[in-house]
């Protein structure tokens, strides 16, 4: 009696498994049920389809686009990885309300070039071990709170911290909140590197902008000197009657990419807000010769700015002569950025270089 009850409420089947195969295709039938036999399903959308074959293209060929407008192809490469993330979605949905299949077709190629350019940053790169937390943080010259920013981002368990847009009235607030976690700092100009490990040769770094936003220093780690350089390059701004102004950042890059070139130690870390992302072509002289430590260790995009509702990564840990190891961002702060780490593996030398 047991088993034909059983048996019966199966036979009557309300959520059996073998009644899922029926809803979905009968799900999928109603979806379909206006694309079968219509044969203008490739005559529409053609315009979408058109639209979807140059977005694939400006994402392909994102560095064949000049920069003499108004730095039209720095401005595409600092906001490229959405022009996926917005657009393909919205191609996508347009080609379902017209019921193009011709659209639908080619919504996939910029689909595929958008994961081919992106897609390993959807996973988790980050690795585990290394010998040095180091972090980030554009403070905001107008920050209401520097103390609390101070406390959360010593907070982070930073064996190095570099802050940029310092102010002359903020410096000693900065300076008593950081006081207890790191025994060693030089602030130079508007930018200031905090360390746990005794800091020399500390000295500006000419970006060319007549005023101090960059500097260097050497950190005395437990597995020997390691160039450290903080930096602040000029902002940036889109307007209508000039197109995306760069011009004084893209000099300053030049200058900053110089002077790591130029320097004797092998082992370096740059830390700061770079006023651009990796894509963008600007700060090649930068990127050519350093990793980042988002890109190689980190897990998502890592957009910094703006905190509340951050659109692109500006604030940027490279290294060269050092292992990235993970990358993430800190708490969002009393800042108009969120503040960044990283862990990474310096290599013990023998020879101290």
């Amino acid at each position: 009696m047991a088993q034909q009850a059983y048996m019966a409420e199966t036979d009557n089947g309300g959520s059996g498994p073998e009644r899922r195969g029926p809803r979905l295709r009968r799900l999928m039938s109603r979806l379909t049920a206006g694309w079968r036999g219509d044969p203008r399903i490739w005559r529409r959308g053609l315009i979408t389809a058109a639209l979807a074959v140059l977005l694939a293209l400006v994402m392909v060929l994102h560095a064949q686009i000049p920069n003499r407008i108004g730095n039209l192809g720095s401005l595409s490469e600092t906001f490229l990885p959405w022009f996926g993330i917005i657009s393909v979605p919205l191609l996508l949905l347009i080609a379902l309300i017209r019921r193009s299949a011709t659209a639908l077709i080619a919504v996939v190629l910029p689909t595929a070039v958008w994961f081919n350019l992106f897609g390993g940053l959807l996973g988790s790169n980050a690795g585990t071990g290394g010998n040095l937390t180091v972090a980030t943080h554009n403070v905001n010259a107008e920050n209401p709170d520097p103390s609390g920013t101070a406390r959360e981002v010593a907070g982070s368990g930073a064996d190095l911290l570099a802050l940029e847009e310092l102010t002359e009235t903020a410096v000693p607030t900065y300076e008593k909140a950081l006081a207890s976690t790191f025994k060693y700092h030089s602030v130079q100009g508007t930018v200031g590197l905090w360390s746990k490990y005794p800091i020399s040769a500390s000295r500006p770094v000419d970006i060319r902008l007549g005023w101090t936003r960059a500097m260097r220093a050497t950190v005395a780690t437990p597995e020997g000197p390691v160039a450290v350089y903080v930096a602040h390059l000029p902002s940036v701004r889109v307007k209508l009657e000039a197109g995306f102004t760069a011009r004084q950042r893209d000099r300053s890059a030049d200058a900053l990419g110089e002077a790591l070139y130029d320097d004797k130690l092998t082992r370096k870390i740059l830390l700061g807000d770079l006023n651009g992302t990796m894509n963008d072509r600007a700060l090649n002289a930068v990127t050519a010769q350093m990793r980042s430590t988002q890109g190689a260790s980190g897990s998502g995009f890592g957009f910094s700015w703006p905190a509340s509702f951050p659109l692109a990564r500006i604030d940027q840990i490279m290294v060269q002569g050092v292992e990235p190891v993970s990358s993430w961002s800190l708490p969002r702060t009393a800042s108009d950025h969120l503040p960044i780490a990283a862990r990474v593996k310096v290599p013990a030398s023998a020879t101290g270089s």
